[in-house]
């Protein structure tokens, strides 16, 4: 099986002292939990296609469809997953559907439509903007791309159910309004990322 190159999210003292700071209830939560050690996927394509698979789907599913591709399609480049069908990548464990948008965004790379590294000089909404254009990306798989590929440090999705059942967890809510969400997510800019490792961490606990 081929190894996708991973790392952990790069975060340090400056941006919990900032959230601490900035909002005392997540703070508390920042010290019992401690340094969250979260694994990105510096390659975009990787990322993305990551993201897709994960849409909607249990974090336990999507590690056997991940390990099903690596083990039945190879390495996960745009060269590869262009070169084979969008029913080889079903086989994997995918919805047709899905198949059909990694195999596309992998020919768009290839054939020099869509330069995901570019991307990367972009704007948060501009690349979220760009990503949504494509068949089958919708903004919570941009946003987890921005976060887990491009690092981007303001990142708070509220197209993540995790991340909206953590905030009610954490301030003891019973529903959340986007308005709410909102609030909250400014409390945390510019670094809201980091917060969402810890909403993360705080939905499953």
């Amino acid at each position: 099986m081929h190894s996708i190159q991973t790392r952990f999210f790069n975060y340090g003292q400056e941006q919990t002292d900032y959230l601490k700071q900035a909002d005392p209830v997540i703070g508390a939560a920042i010290s019992r939990i401690g340094k969250i050690e979260r694994v990105v996927m510096p390659d975009p394509f990787t990322a993305l296609v990551y993201a897709i698979v994960g849409q909607l789907i249990s974090a336990k599913a999507v590690h056997t469809i991940w390990e099903n591709m690596q083990t039945q399609l190879g390495e996960l480049t745009p060269q590869r997953l262009s070169s084979v069908t969008a029913d080889d990548i079903q086989r994997c464990g995918l919805t047709m559907k899905k198949a059909v948008c990694i195999h596309q965004i992998a020919e768009a790379i290839v054939q020099g439509k869509l330069d995901l590294n570019e991307l990367n000089e972009l704007p948060d909404e501009d690349v979220i903007r760009k990503l949504m254009a494509l068949k089958g990306v919708g903004r919570w798989t941009a946003e987890m791309l921005l976060l887990h590929a491009y690092e981007r440090p303001d990142i708070v999705s509220w197209g993540d159910i995790a991340i909206r059942r953590g905030m009610m967890k954490l301030y003891g809510l019973d529903a959340l309004t986007k308005d709410q969400f909102e609030q909250y997510r400014t409390g945390y800019s510019p670094y809201g990322s980091v917060a969402s490792l810890y909403l993360w961490v705080i939905s499953f606990e």
